[in-house]
């Protein structure tokens, strides 16, 4: 998963608009015109940075004169009060982009810290976490991106992606008196040959007939340990094995020794809490200062802004 820089100027565009659709009045009325301003961004707590990009857009978006100086790239561990960005310019523009700017870093830093939490727990195993839709609209991409940034994968991105039979499309097909071996063999048929096919199944029983029609993976939905091991076996290395349902940061350990190849977790994206992350006033200064200061600090390198 990347961000590139049209998909982060359209996204952060659209939150700068609702945040301030005419101006940000409080900034307009107090803050004198010329005065300028030098902040960091300040760890409050450890954790694994994503985001650094759509950070530094915020404020160069609002008023491309401002500088942002990244300090800690994405995918980097952080301690508590480590300074992770520099941010300087009109004390109007940077206001104005402060809220916006630490809402995507927080969240975005949120979901890699608690996903390079599962990764940990299932070191030494083969089986690989990854997320799931499970995503907040219009948000979906940079909440992946995170997901890739505390060291997880991506599962399908979409529902053009791939084809995953669920519960209920089971229950359709099954009402209406299909079979699910001949329902993937044709599926198969119709598909380009580089399209990947999946399947949930909630009992053991079902996986043979994945398996006849074809699947490329099995996915074990709210299995028991047991029953996963049992699964495992029963696949026979025949198809990737998946485990859904009921992940946690206490079970995660034991489901990944049953042997499965992957392990979507929702929680990641749906769950995971922003991290405490603070922009602080370190020197106020005139606007021509600052821009003295923009001659002096070679722009950063840290992706997209």
């Amino acid at each position: 998963m990347t961000l590139t820089a049209a998909l982060v100027e359209r996204v952060v565009r659209a939150a700068l608009e609702e945040d301030a659709p005419t101006g940000d009045l409080t900034s307009e009325c107090l803050v004198p015109a010329e005065a300028g301003i030098e902040a960091a961004l300040v760890a409050r707590q450890p954790g694994v940075l994503a985001g650094g990009a759509v950070f530094a857009a915020a404020f160069t978006l609002t008023d491309p004169s401002v500088l942002v100086d990244l300090e800690v790239a994405d995918g980097a561990a952080f301690r508590a009060g480590e300074v992770l960005a520099t941010v300087r310019g009109s004390a109007r523009s940077v206001l104005q982009a402060e809220r916006v700017a630490l809402n995507f870093v927080q969240r975005m830093s949120g979901i890699a810290t608690l996903t390079a939490r599962y990764v940990e727990a299932v070191r030494g195993t083969h089986a690989r976490v990854v997320d799931t839709r499970k995503t907040t609209p219009g948000l979906r991409a940079f909440e992946r991106y995170a997901v890739t940034a505390g060291g997880g994968r991506n599962h399908r991105l979409s529902l053009s992606d791939a084809v995953l039979a669920k519960d209920n499309h089971l229950a359709v097909l099954a009402a209406a008196g299909r079979s699910l071996p001949d329902v993937l063999r044709a599926a198969r048929a119709a598909l380009p040959h580089t399209v990947h096919v999946e399947v949930e199944v909630d009992r053991l029983e079902q996986i043979e007939q994945v398996l006849e029609g074809g699947a490329d993976t099995v996915m074990l939905d709210n299995f028991s340990l047991a029953d996963l091991r049992a699964g495992v076996a029963l696949v026979a290395g025949r198809a990737t094995v998946e485990a859904s349902g009921g992940v946690d940061l206490g079970s995660v350990a034991a489901i990944a020794a049953t042997g499965v190849d992957v392990i979507s977790v929702g929680a990641l994206t749906h769950s995971a809490p922003a991290l405490d992350l603070g922009l602080d006033v370190t020197v106020r200064s005139s606007v021509a200062a600052t821009r003295v200061a923009r001659e002096a600090v070679r722009p950063s390198d840290g992706g997209p802004a």
